[in-house]
């Protein structure tokens, strides 16, 4: 049997997600901040939140890996 040697949580997918003070929970709105691009993108919805996550791991999905440490 081979052991997967990825990391669980490589760092390559770390966000921040900050929420607007006037956030509720039926109109959730923030922006997404990823720590290692340091690129950040304003959401306006629960929705748009996952949405934005889910690019992000559709595009860095063809990347090799290259995070080494495992959390």
């Amino acid at each position: 049997m081979a052991l997967d040697t990825r990391p669980k949580f490589p760092s390559r997918r770390t966000y921040v997600v900050k929420v607007r003070n006037d956030a509720k929970p039926d109109a959730l709105a923030g922006r997404l901040d990823d720590l290692v691009t340091g690129r950040q993108r304003a959401f306006a919805s629960g929705h748009e939140l996952l949405e934005l996550i889910a690019t992000d791991l559709q595009a860095s999905g063809d990347e090799p890996q290259v995070d080494s440490a495992s959390d």
